[in-house]
């Protein structure tokens, strides 16, 4: 397993029995990331047993408070725990005022400040973040504010290695295969074994998209291609339409026809409006245009392999 996906929170704008607000985890490689930190999400944490110390970046979609409001508390709990790494959080403009108004009712006293928080504006389209195994972009999508899409993207791994080959060409266990796998060439009594010798093609890695909310939005076609996983917020039925354009948010179908024209693997369906208890309509809506769908559910497991 390379990691995991955890719904955290699936409800639009207000909290039910069995949804909290907007919120999701990327576990990876040993950090989580999380986009969008609604009332609540700290709460989830704690059931699905992810640490908040585990937290390195938190991505931000927009400034509402379903959205927004579950930091505090999370940095505060952060706080108390005696963090001492940095915390990267990214969002559009605004986030700095935001979050800057709140830090002073969240450290307790100067012990519990041992670390940072480093907030990053995102003020134009592209690549946000770099790291050795992934990148992060945004794009600017359409709602009632401002509102960024954020992609995750694996950086392509090694082919798979070939027992069978490296056992014929007598290459033992150890250092030798391991420069083979990292593209380097190596000497074997005497011949000279290339890596495409026993490594297969580079494996395209992982990528994820999160929409945040968006009216339909025709950038997030080529923003989600050839996505293994597409998380499109789905906040009305096909019968509402005219409230779904009204406050900028998207049908059930809309996240579908992203999905279709984009190619991606899977969908799933989140930011559900409270008036549906039961989310069957919205995936019947999908349905009909992108089979692969299905419905988040709190505190739903994903598995990245």
């Amino acid at each position: 397993m390379r990691g995991k996906l955890v719904f955290l929170g699936t409800s639009a704008g207000v909290p039910t029995e069995s949804r909290s607000l907007p919120s999701l985890a990327l576990v990876w490689n040993g950090e989580i990331i999380l986009f969008d930190v609604g009332e609540g999400t700290q709460h989830r944490m704690i059931k699905a047993q992810l640490s908040p110390v585990k937290v390195n970046k938190i991505f931000i979609t927009h400034m509402h408070g379903d959205h927004v409001l579950g930091l505090p508390g999370l940095i505060m709990t952060m706080s108390l725990m005696k963090r001492t790494q940095s915390l990267e959080v990214f969002g559009p403009p605004g986030l700095k005022d935001f979050l800057n108004c709140l830090l002073p009712t969240i450290h307790e006293d100067e012990e519990s400040t041992n670390f940072s928080i480093i907030i990053n504006e995102i003020v134009q389209d592209g690549l946000v973040v770099s790291e050795k195994d992934y990148e992060v972009y945004s794009i600017k999508v359409k709602h009632s504010i401002e509102s960024r899409a954020y992609k995750f993207v694996e950086k392509d791994r090694p082919g798979k290695f070939n027992e069978e080959v490296a056992s014929k060409l007598g290459i033992p266990e150890g250092p030798l295969r391991k420069e083979l796998i990292e593209g380097k060439s190596i000497t074997l009594s005497g011949k000279v074994i290339t890596p495409e010798m026993v490594v297969g093609p580079p494996r395209p890695g992982f990528k994820l998209v999160y929409t945040g909310d968006t009216a339909y939005s025709e950038n997030l076609i080529e923003f989600s291609r050839g996505a293994d996983i597409l998380v499109h917020e789905s906040t009305f039925d096909s019968s509402k339409e005219d409230a779904a354009r009204k406050v900028f948010h998207s049908l059930a179908s809309d996240a579908a026809v992203v999905a279709a024209l984009g190619k991606v693997k899977k969908l799933f369906l989140t930011h559900f409006s409270a008036r549906y208890k039961d989310t069957a309509i919205l995936v019947e809506d999908a349905k009909r245009v992108f089979k692969n769908v299905v419905a988040a559910e709190d505190l739903m497991e994903v598995i990245i392999d």
